[in-house]
């Protein structure tokens, strides 16, 4: 049977990995597992949420499911949860063990901690915070693009369901750790820890970077906002790279995630209006945001020990 510890290579004397023993390379695997992957987490999120349902006494039958999904968000939102644990986080993280080359898990993952790492989770906190405004304006950007219909409706029923949730008296703290604090952390062991890293391995730290960033864009199913979403990824790869490890990441993940569920809960009207050009920050703004993730971006490169 073939162990997953490492073995030497007898030319070279390098730790060759499990991928790199069996012909296998690591692009591939990753690839496989992404799509694995959101198909086992849609599997799971159903399934415990239809679950939850028949033990809460609210669903009576299998025909019920649909409509009692979109009333009982919550149990969704549980359900949600333990697909990104158990299969964003958990089972990504138990994959790595297939890329190893003399590394461990946590190493490989970029989930150690370095005497820059405070610096870093300082500047990627404050480099999602101001890189705002510029997402704004590539979201009303990534509006104009033509999408097929039953796409845009999709994302309309998707928006009016989470605004119905937010505004719900009393879940404050319920949806921070359902869509900020789970997320953060798993989706980045995933995306910024695990694709990441593969793809590293197989392309150089460019192509893992800009391909991680637009796999984690298509992975949410939003084409109609996948324009900020690429680019937020791409922001999390870039400061998840510069730090060494993935905590900047998770820190600047929460934040923007925390964020929105913070703001759609107290304003809603505003988060969840029609994107128009009349909903805009000033151009000055705009020009101050960018101005200030470049700065931002700078600071981290002249602190890492990383290159090109």
């Amino acid at each position: 049977m073939t162990q997953f510890s490492s073995a030497d290579d007898s030319a070279t004397g390098m730790v060759q990995s499990w991928a790199e023993r069996n012909g296998f390379a690591d692009w591939a695997i990753a690839l496989i597992w992404l799509i694995v992957a959101w198909g086992l987490f849609q599997l799971i999120a159903g399934a415990v949420a239809i679950g939850l349902m028949f033990i809460t006494g609210d669903l009576q039958s299998a025909t019920d499911a649909e409509a009692l999904l979109r009333s009982r968000l919550d149990l969704l939102f549980i359900g949600n949860s333990t697909g990104q644990i158990l299969i964003i986080g958990l089972a990504s993280a138990a994959l790595s063990r297939l890329h190893l080359s003399g590394e461990g898990s946590l190493r490989f993952l970029r989930m150690t901690w370095s005497d820059n790492t405070p610096l870093f989770l300082l500047l990627g906190g404050l480099l999602i915070i101001v890189v705002q405004p510029a997402v704004i304006y590539l979201g009303f950007l990534n509006s104009l693009v033509p999408a097929p219909e039953w796409m845009e409706q999709m994302q309309i029923s998707q928006y009016e369901m989470i605004k119905d949730f937010l505004t719900t008296e009393g879940i404050l703290l319920f949806g921070i750790l359902n869509v900020a604090i789970v997320p953060a952390i798993c989706e980045e062991v995933m995306f910024r820890g695990y694709l990441m890293r593969a793809f590293e391995k197989s392309w150089g730290i460019i192509a893992a970077l800009l391909i991680s960033s637009f796999v984690f864009g298509l992975f949410h199913v939003q084409i109609t906002n996948m324009l900020p979403l690429v680019t937020l990824g791409l922001m999390l790869a870039i400061m998840t790279w510069l730090s060494g490890n993935i905590w900047p990441a998770v820190l600047a993940h929460f934040l923007n995630n925390g964020a929105a569920v913070i703001f759609g809960s107290r304003y809603p009207e505003l988060v969840f209006a029609e994107m128009s050009p009349e909903r805009l920050p000033s151009v000055w703004l705009l020009a101050l945001s960018i101005f200030l993730t470049v700065l931002i971006m700078r600071m981290m490169f002249l602190k890492s020990k990383e290159t090109i």
